[in-house]
């Protein structure tokens, strides 16, 4: 049976180093909204979003009813130099996870995005020569396995790459080309519906496509409409997100009732992670959540 989360980010928790951080949501006001909405699973967030001591982050989930099923781990993969630190950020992550019961959880490894100023200011419209040199492939691609490996080694954890825009990781060729350099025994997809499409491509496509390396999933919806709008004021990808270009699921572009066909075809059986990403203090997220999952519903998941 696949089940249904949602993700802190959809509050306006994210990753970045953003000025709006203060407006952040608290993690216990999240976790009752996530719940109260339908949703039955959470990811922890960005480190330090919720509680870092494994009992109490267990206490939090569990008297709710929710399960944890992933961290995400940004990591400048490009950079040599980054992957030790890299290393010891997923390790943390995964202590934690493991150490609170949440085995099967995934590490959700990703780029720094948002670190390299051509690709924030190019999310969505990335042209050749924007992208990755042979030898930083090779560096790249050696450093997600790395991260993988020793937190497979250490705790047992799966690690699956979240492609994302205003990363290295973007386009579905750039998808394609690190899938190709990666073990699949070692790497899985994260396959994000939203980014997916604003890198370009077509997510039910890329479902097919990957079918053997997609361990995760995110429901977001993409507004091409707002892509063109950013683009043409020569917007970055923060004032994309400000826009709205991740809509609420059934607004965008992104065809979900063949996706979820296509998931019953594969025999998919587990989690589906929405992910409506905004900035701290846009809309009201509770009102979001809801309509996602009443969308959700209507596919019949």
């Amino acid at each position: 049976m696949i089940k249904i989360a949602n993700a802190p980010c959809s509050w306006g928790a994210l990753e970045f180093d953003l000025e709006e951080k203060s407006e952040e949501i608290g993690f216990e006001q999240v976790l009752d909204e996530i719940k109260e909405t339908g949703y039955i699973g959470t990811e922890l967030g960005d480190w330090g979003f919720m509680p870092t001591t494994p009992n109490l982050l267990k206490r939090e989930i569990d008297k709710r009813g929710l399960d944890l099923i992933g961290a995400f781990v940004p990591v400048a993969l490009a950079d040599p130099l980054k992957h030790q630190e890299g290393i010891t950020s997923a390790l943390k992550v995964a202590e934690l996870m493991y150490q609170a019961g949440y085995k099967n959880a995934f590490i959700v490894l990703a780029d720094d995005n948002c670190s390299v100023l051509e690709r924030t200011q190019n999310a969505g419209r990335i042209k050749p020569g924007l992208g990755l040199t042979e030898t930083q492939w090779y560096i790249y691609a050696q450093g997600v396995e790395k991260i993988a490996k020793v937190v497979k080694d250490t705790f047992g954890i799966r690690t699956v790459f979240h492609h994302h825009c205003a990363g290295y990781i973007e386009t579905p060729q750039e998808i394609e080309t690190l899938m190709a350099l990666t073990n699949p025994e070692l790497v899985g997809l994260c396959l994000d519906m939203g980014h997916y499409a604003f890198g370009g491509g077509n997510p039910a496509e890329a479902l097919q496509k990957y079918s053997d390396r997609i361990w995760h999933v995110h429901f977001k919806d993409f507004n091409p409409k707002v892509a063109e709008e950013s683009a043409l004021t020569n917007g970055d990808y923060f004032d994309a997100v400000k826009r709205g270009v991740f809509c609420e699921l059934g607004k965008g572009s992104v065809d979900f009732k063949s996706i979820v066909n296509i998931l019953n075809e594969q025999n998919y059986k587990d989690w589906i992670v929405v992910e409506q990403d905004i900035l701290p203090g846009m809309g009201n997220p509770k009102v979001c959540a809801q309509a996602n999952r009443d969308y959700i519903k209507t596919l019949g998941l």
